[in-house]
């Protein structure tokens, strides 16, 4: 019996190489002028679609208030924040758009990453900081930032987004203060990204 060795055109071996050493490039960012106008027509959308504006805090108080209600339901009748969620009939919690808005962030977020070529395991951290310790002040301030939503009574999006765009003093306090925190806390921890 005879064997044949068949090898493939020198193109073909060439182009299959050349792939396997290929180094996938992720697309720029966006420009945030671009972003920022782009936000500001959803921002509008909102506003004459549903009659309101963004607010992402809303959508984790609805969940949280559904899942009150599952385990607790005389808890979350009985309680003055959670009654004011709480829907007609059971499940209607999760039926308010927030939750889908902020569905559809996650899910268009992931599938931007995914068009650009930045979706890969891992944790965004500098070279003088530890996964664990990342991952901890990443806890912590969101826990600070939660606990300072309801404060505030409303997050990025509804205080500052929505209510700035109404021009509420109140929203422009909270932006302004958002913005001179954020940048007096990145002066102390920029030492870890660099």
């Amino acid at each position: 019996m005879t064997t044949a060795t068949i090898s493939a055109p020198d193109h073909v071996a060439t182009a299959a190489a050349a792939s396997e050493k290929r180094v996938t490039v992720p697309a720029p960012y966006t420009n945030p002028y671009l972003a920022g106008f782009g936000l500001g027509l959803v921002l509008l959308a909102a506003f004459l679609l549903m009659g309101h504006g963004l607010g992402a805090s809303n959508a984790v108080v609805s969940l949280v208030t559904a899942g009150v209600g599952a385990v607790a339901p005389a808890h979350a009748r009985g309680s003055a924040f959670f009654r004011e969620y709480l829907g007609e009939t059971p499940g209607s919690t999760l039926e308010t758009w927030l939750v889908f808005e902020v569905a559809g962030i996650a899910a268009g977020g992931f599938f931007s990453a995914w068009l650009a070529g930045r979706v890969r395991p891992g944790v965004d951290r500098g070279p003088r900081i530890g996964v664990s310790t990342r991952l901890l002040n990443a806890l912590g301030g969101g826990a600070i930032m939660g606990f300072a939503t309801r404060l505030a009574r409303g997050c990025t999006s509804g205080q500052g987004l929505t209510g700035g765009a109404q021009l509420n003093v109140g929203s422009w306090v909270f932006l302004i203060s958002l913005f001179a925190s954020a940048y007096f806390v990145a002066r102390l921890v920029r030492r870890q990204w660099t």
